[in-house]
């Protein structure tokens, strides 16, 4: 099977996970005995471009010839069975449907984000969600909101890319939606059920977990719509040391709210931006991973992380993160399943979950509240040993690379069937 992949790459100065997503699910696919042909390009191009090339950068989101004539030669030289399409903004556009199709060549495209309607692609605004956008054909709050790169102009440019483009995406063959809720995005944008997959990224297996270690990890962008404020307002609702230390990871505006905090309490430690290594080091370190998201968050790739180590989680019921800790379906009332035995003293029996806490296979979830998370945070201190091994088993069902991979391998052969 050969296939196209194409994604344009996010500057290398803002770190991004889908970045590193497309490039392991490369690596997968041609470890699977997938030719993959890439057809990437990067952000960081634009200020080596021509003056004519950045003459043209205003359209590119909408048209992007340039990329268009290269696909085109790319796809009669080697004959693919199907693309696969990532992020096109702004070098690619996603004109690149459409040249596809014109050449007979079905397309494939992974949703990470909420850019079908949404400027910004995070229906996140002014510290709070946000979809004004939401059902509308042109995203005029958006402009007014200046809500893409902080630029009216650049916002009216993406709002009226998005509404050229509403009949380009709804032409797809196939969408690939990380998680359930990017699938009931897609459906309420007017997506058939039918042609929606849903299948999440995978990363690499790191092997047989380490020993629980104590305490929890909090890892993530130090930006507001990742929750360090609520997770430092649930916290300080417990004595220091009560619930044992608090990690806290990454950089971000947010910094100096983290390293307030741990000046402020000896249980919290502010750990900086970490490496790979520092990753899996405050992982092994942790009991239980934090995602305390308010915003509808994708998917969290932490979370995987977590699991993959044999960690559980404690997140907001947001976007992707029900879905991760297999929340989001048909599941044991609150006071049953492993969660609740976990809380109960030797000889009590089953104990009931504080209101708001939702117990999942891999973790518990909880409104994006400082109250609920206040109240989980014990119920998860107490009840990691017992959801550790569910939570590495979890991975292996479901994000391990070899069972994502096979995964996307049928929806290429079924897209092909049927086109």
């Amino acid at each position: 099977m050969r296939i196209v992949v194409a994604h344009n790459r996010y500057r290398e100065a803002q770190p991004s996970g889908e970045n590193t997503i497309v490039d392991a699910e490369i690596a997968q696919l041609t470890a699977a005995g997938v030719e993959v042909l890439p057809f990437l390009r990067s952000s960081d191009e634009i200020p080596s471009m021509s003056k004519s090339a950045k003459a043209l950068l205003p359209i590119s989101p909408i048209w992007a010839p340039r990329a268009q004539e290269e696909l085109s030669r790319l796809i009669t030289e080697h004959r693919p069975e199907v693309l696969h399409l990532h992020n096109p903004y702004p070098l690619i556009s996603p004109w690149i449907v459409r040249t596809a199709h014109r050449h007979g060549v079905p397309v494939v495209q992974t949703v990470h984000n909420y850019r079908q309607v949404c400027s910004s692609g995070l229906y996140f605004r002014d510290g709070m969600i946000c979809q004004d956008c939401r059902g509308r054909t042109l995203g005029v709050p958006a402009i007014v909101h200046r809500c893409y790169r902080g630029s009216r102009a650049q916002s009216a440019l993406m709002a009226t890319t998005l509404a050229v483009h509403r009949g380009t995406w709804r032409s797809v063959d196939r969408f690939v939606a990380l998680t359930s809720a990017v699938a009931d995005h897609l459906r309420d944008y007017g997506i058939p059920a039918e042609r929606i997959v849903v299948k999440p990224n995978g990363i690499p297996d790191p092997g047989a977990p380490a020993p629980l270690g104590d305490g929890f990890l909090y890892m993530a962008r130090l930006s507001p719509e990742k929750g360090l404020a609520l997770l430092l307002d649930a916290w300080r609702r417990h004595p220091d040391g009560s619930l044992g230390p608090l990690r806290i990871a990454g950089d971000g505006e947010l910094r100096p709210l983290a390293e307030a905090a741990a000046a402020e309490r000896a249980d919290v430690t502010y750990l900086g931006p970490l490496d790979r290594a520092g990753v899996r080091a405050a992982i092994e370190a942790s009991a239980v991973i934090i995602a305390a998201s308010t915003w509808h968050d994708v998917l969290p790739t932490v979370i995987i992380e977590a699991l993959a180590a044999g960690r559980p989680v404690l997140g907001t019921a947001l976007g992707g993160i029900p879905y991760l800790l297999g929340a989001d379906g048909p599941r044991e009332p609150a006071g049953t399943g492993p969660a609740a035995v976990a809380t109960a003293a030797p000889g009590e029996g089953r104990v009931a979950l504080p209101t708001g806490v939702t117990a999942g296979e891999a973790g518990w979830v909880v409104p994006p509240e400082p109250a609920a998370m206040a109240a989980a945070l014990p119920v998860a201190a107490g009840g990691a040993a017992a959801i550790a091994q569910a939570a590495r088993l979890r991975y292996e069902r479901t994000f391990h690379p070899d069972v994502v991979t096979k995964r996307l391998i049928d929806v290429y052969a079924g897209v092909t069937r049927s086109h």
